[in-house]
């Protein structure tokens, strides 16, 4: 009897941008602590018109508050006038990957509430300041509000119970 070998997975794209890719390669060569005191993971989506897998760093600050460990990401683009892509990737498919230190699993992504956000953007600019600024420049010269995604672990009662 023959049997085929189930195939991996397909690699991920790394962002194009020349910094972030060199933050993935610091995070993988460091296991996933490419700028102590600077909580970093890896987040891969689903491109959503290439079905491509995505994959780019990001920082993020925990949300102490919630039930279960929750992941805030920040889709600041640096200030730019659009959302970055693995923001939109995520809105049309939420279904995710994280890559925290040195562990991999699979996440669901949901933007914050307007509530969350109001509770939650002091705790993200207390540890990276610089996204006041970003936020700052979002909605002054594009009027784009900045989102925070929340990020949570899939697990295994919850994948089944789909």
């Amino acid at each position: 009897m023959t049997g085929t070998t189930p195939s991996a997975p397909p690699a991920p794209t790394d962002s194009p941008n020349p910094w972030v890719a060199d933050h993935i390669r610091r995070f993988e060569e460091t296991g996933g602590v490419p700028r102590p005191g600077i909580r970093d993971l890896l987040l891969t989506t689903r491109g959503r018109r290439s079905g491509v897998l995505r994959r780019t760093a990001l920082a993020y600050v925990p949300d102490a508050e919630a039930a279960e460990a929750t992941y805030v990401l920040t889709a600041s683009n640096a200030g730019a006038g659009q959302h970055p892509a693995w923001y939109l990737n995520l809105s049309a498919d939420p279904a995710v990957t994280l890559h925290v230190g040195t562990e991999s699993f699979p996440a669901l992504a949901r933007p914050a509430t307007p509530a969350e956000t109001e509770r939650l953007w002091p705790v993200v600019v207390a540890v990276m300041p610089s996204y006041a600024a970003y936020r700052d420049t979002a909605a002054g010269t594009a009027g784009r509000e900045v989102p925070l995604v929340l990020v949570t672990r899939v697990t295994a009662i919850a994948a089944g119970a789909c």
